[in-house]
């Protein structure tokens, strides 16, 4: 036996969830589902149930909400909170949005670090802003692939090019922010991979996470570079990750990643057991 499906949902964007066992948890404060801008991304499949929050109110309706969802009913156990959505298009909006939900997570009895999952954070000004009014926080930089942006990617994603990604995170890592960065293995030939993931190993001070690239229907099929059809490739792309990561200490952490390249070991080594 692989696994024991204890229930099935329906696969939309919502407002919030948690993971690890209520000690962390996801939200889309920001219409998740109304971003369609990445060929490769499946928002475009997903039902939408995350309406757009006014920031005040609506942030503390979710919490609320969420409260009540939560396994003990406590979001105080929250360590993590991740804020996942594509539609912060300008640094401006999003800086505003993280020094709304700080407060908001006080008010709910929250100290959890902020992750926020973007490409829009990129002046020190916001890394600043952040460090003194939204902290603890990690910068989770959505870098996805290296080549094909502009082809596969929106604009403001596919506008930050990679050579800037390791200094990106090194001033953000200056403000005192933690760092790290999100990937899809198949997009990449493999030189690309090993490439990007060396030069961006020194700058991150959390695990990235790293899933395997999931086509969901047959134009993203396409989308796939040559040879990633195979188990070979991402076993090769396993090992070289590997090589990158394994002297800077950080780890897989399983419940971060829904399709990763690793589950009992890294490197030779037995990973933590935990929820996945």
């Amino acid at each position: 036996m692989v696994a024991h499906v204890e229930r099935i949902d329906a696969d939309e964007a919502v407002g919030g969830y948690f993971r690890n066992n209520g000690r962390a948890a996801t939200l889309n404060p920001n219409a998740r589902s109304r971003c369609v801008g990445c060929g490769w991304c499946p928002n475009t499949l997903e039902a939408a149930a995350d309406p757009r929050m006014q920031e005040n109110h609506g942030l503390d309706a979710l919490l609320r909400a969420l409260s009540e969802q939560h396994p003990r009913r406590n979001l105080a156990e929250l360590a993590e909170v991740t804020v996942s959505t594509g539609c912060f298009e300008r640094e401006g909006a999003a800086v505003a949005h993280l020094t709304a939900l700080r407060p908001a997570l006080e008010r709910a009895d929250v100290t959890a670090r902020i992750g926020f999952l973007t490409s829009v954070l990129r002046t020190d000004e916001a890394f600043e802003t952040i460090a003194s009014k939204v902290s603890p926080f990690v910068l989770r930089l959505t870098a996805e692939h290296f080549t094909r942006r502009e082809a596969l990617m929106k604009a403001t994603k596919a506008d930050l090019r990679p050579a800037k990604m390791p200094d990106l995170l090194a001033r953000a890592r200056k403000a005192g922010l933690d760092t790290s960065y999100t990937y899809i293995a198949g997009l990449d030939p493999m030189d690309a991979l090993t490439r990007g993931v060396n030069e961006l190993a020194d700058e991150v001070t959390a695990f990235p996470n790293i899933q395997v690239f999931q086509a969901h229907t047959v134009i993203m099929q396409g989308m796939r570079t040559p040879g990633a059809e195979s188990l070979d490739y991402y076993l090769q792309a396993r090992t070289v990750i590997e090589q990158a990561m394994a002297a800077t200490g950080l780890r897989p952490v399983g419940w971060e990643c829904y399709r990763p390249l690793w589950y009992f070991t890294f490197a030779g080594e037995d990973l933590v057991n935990g929820p996945r």
